[in-house]
């Protein structure tokens, strides 16, 4: 019978906390990193991403440039204890924002963002110890169709 009483509590608190694996889900991203894309002319441009943990590990924070467009953007992302979601804040020189909420998909590593039927979505795969793949992607379906606006090609730095 005290089995019983204590096995629902018990169960409901294992359910809410995240695995190592999905509290580790974006450690693969942390680093230096050299990243590579081509511009709306078709040129190769170069750029950096520094990402790393802050505040006792708990956060991270990346830091990106990309020197030929005078442009840079920070980001801060969290699991978040309270829903067990990964979140992340994007800022950047433009003027931008956006909010996001992490997931993973299989071999992806996905950070997206709503707005009604608009659906954006950073898409890491291909993630190897020293390389990955970063895409932005845009639906204006809610998700069915995607459009590729930027892809990006990340190294590590030795």
């Amino acid at each position: 019978m005290i089995f019983t009483l204590l096995f629902p509590a018990m169960h409901s608190s294992m359910a809410q906390a995240p695995t190592i694996e999905w509290s580790t889900a974006f450690d693969f991203w942390l680093g230096e990193w050299q990243c590579q894309w081509n511009n709306a002319e078709g040129e190769m441009i170069t750029g950096s991403n520094s990402i790393t943990r802050i505040m006792g590990g708990r956060v991270i924070q990346e830091r990106f440039s990309d020197p030929s467009a005078n442009f840079e953007g920070m980001s801060l992302t969290v699991l978040d204890p309270r829903d067990t979601l990964w979140h992340q804040a994007w800022a950047d020189s433009d003027g931008s924002y956006f909010d996001f909420v992490g997931s993973v998909d299989g071999e992806h590593r996905i950070f997206s963002t709503h707005a009604g039927t608009v659906v954006q979505r950073m898409v890491f795969s291909d993630i190897r110890a020293d390389s990955f793949q970063w895409d932005w992607e845009k639906s204006t379906d809610g998700g069915t169709t995607w459009t590729l606006n930027w892809r990006i090609h990340y190294t590590r730095k030795k």
